[in-house]
């Protein structure tokens, strides 16, 4: 918790309209934000990831975080339909579930809902789950992701997801779709929501060969 404005112009020998342009400056970046009726506190830090092909633990490392995980739930069973086309399995074919719950710095940042061709991976359940899934695929399974097909969108957080993830019923997540491909088979069906005042995505984008129309 920051000190109070008068206290920030005793200490700085500064006016108040310094101290509140200063803050509402700091504010605007993000770097602090201010709650009615409590204070002014140092925003936490928000993971700003490059859209890539990576894992979470990748990732989070690559950004001076450090990845933890918690294993929510596994099954192996008959997955819905999306997931059971999105593999390619045939009907009442049988699939592993994986549900986990991943951190930076011990603070909830997402929740990873899968599945995963267990004809592929045999024995996947009995491992150690709580280590980055893409490096374990590569080194017990030889199963390397090589692509994925991604989408992204906002939805607010049930009351489920926001137990999980430490916030409010409503709060704003990004929900990210994902199938994960190893030599063009797909390995696995996964959904994931992050929580959007902790993870940011951003990417470089150029004007493609075609045409462009105003």
């Amino acid at each position: 918790m920051l000190p109070s404005e008068r206290q920030l112009c005793d200490d700085y020998r500064v006016s108040r309209m310094t101290v509140r342009e200063v803050l509402g400056q700091l504010e605007s970046e993000g770097v602090i934000t201010r709650i009615p009726g409590k204070g002014t506190f140092v925003a936490e830090r928000v993971a700003r990831s490059r859209l890539h092909m990576a894992s979470f633990s990748e990732d989070m490392r690559r950004l001076g975080r450090t990845p933890s995980t918690v294993v929510l739930h596994t099954d192996h069973t008959v997955p819905p339909p999306a997931s059971s086309a999105a593999l390619g399995l045939s009907a009442n074919q049988k699939a592993y579930h994986l549900v986990r719950l991943r951190l930076a710095d011990g603070l909830p940042i997402s929740i990873d809902d899968g599945w995963y061709r267990a004809d592929l991976l045999p024995g996947l359940l009995d491992l150690d789950l709580t280590q980055s899934l893409y490096s374990l695929l590569a080194a017990k399974f030889d199963v390397a992701i090589d692509r994925a097909d991604q989408t992204v969108r906002a939805v607010a957080a049930d009351e489920r997801h926001a137990g999980w993830l430490g916030t409010d019923s409503g709060s704003p997540l990004l929900a990210f779709d994902r199938m994960s491909y190893s030599k063009d088979t797909c390995v696995e069906h996964c959904q994931s929501w992050y929580r959007a005042d902790r993870y940011q995505v951003y990417m470089t984008v150029s004007a493609g060969d075609g045409s462009q129309n105003d």
